[in-house]
């Protein structure tokens, strides 16, 4: 899906064109956003900002996902953007946008701030896992490549079964936040054909391999997405990972 298979994961109000660039001496991919997608949403996210978040607010949401993809077109980059919606109206839209900027779209099932969860969004559409799959099945109807970002250890929710639920409805990829439960990666691993890239504590040769051994496809950044230290130092990893056992399927 992406090479090497590093990827710098969504950081709301952050991870722009820009973010992704400085990145890409690295890493081989990167997902942009999260962006809100509709009027839900997007209040979800005011209500952020209002209390010092950091959210991306542009005026036409899907225009910003255009202009920040054809910003990447020159980048040895391949591009994702993280969506986040109540309703599945917006999604194929968005998705359209990011099947013909050869990107992939990432469903935003993992935020947990109360006012996403509150209007339907993030780690709440873990618990909605037929919403979640309507979306899943409305993006992938367009062409694009979809997947979803998702959390461990959210009360009620099985994720390799759910992740089993967004295969048959379309996903290529899962983006697991493993939290302290780095383990269901290989669960998710056992239980489906999906690409894993797995996020949480990926800093160094230990996090990776540990990762690796999973089973993962590829690990992702997220906090030191911008620090060239630690991605270097991962990406070297990574590297040294996918190098010793070139047949593997996996990392």
């Amino acid at each position: 899906m992406f090479s090497p298979p590093l990827a710098l994961a969504s950081l709301s109000g952050e991870s722009d064109a820009a973010w992704a660039e400085a990145g890409a001496e690295f890493a081989g991919g990167a997902f942009l956003g999260g962006i809100a997608l509709d009027e839900d949403a997007r209040d979800a996210a005011r209500a952020l900002v209002d209390r010092d978040r950091t959210e991306f607010l542009p005026d036409d949401p899907l225009a910003f996902i255009d202009a920040q993809l054809a910003a990447l077109e020159d980048v040895d980059l391949q591009p994702g953007f993280n969506v986040r919606s109540a309703t599945v109206d917006p999604i194929p839209d968005a998705a359209r946008i990011c099947r013909d900027r050869d990107a992939l779209l990432e469903i935003n099932a993992h935020c947990r701030q109360d006012e996403l969860c509150a209007v339907g969004c993030g780690e709440s559409l873990l618990r909605d896992d037929e919403r979640l799959r309507t979306y899943v099945e409305a993006a992938a109807e367009t062409g694009v490549t979809v997947g979803v970002k998702v959390r461990a250890e959210v009360s009620g929710v099985d994720l390799p079964a759910l992740a089993v639920a967004l295969e048959s409805a379309g996903a290529s990829f899962v983006h697991v936040d493993a939290m302290d439960t780095e383990s269901i990666v290989r669960d998710i691993v056992a239980e489906t054909d999906l690409f894993v890239v797995a996020n949480n504590g990926v800093r160094d040769e230990a996090t990776v391999n540990e990762y690796a051994e999973y089973g993962a496809d590829a690990v992702s950044v997220g906090r030191p997405s911008d620090n060239p230290v630690v991605l270097e130092r991962v990406h070297d990893a990574v590297v040294e990972q996918t190098s010793q056992d070139s047949s593997s399927p996996h990392l």
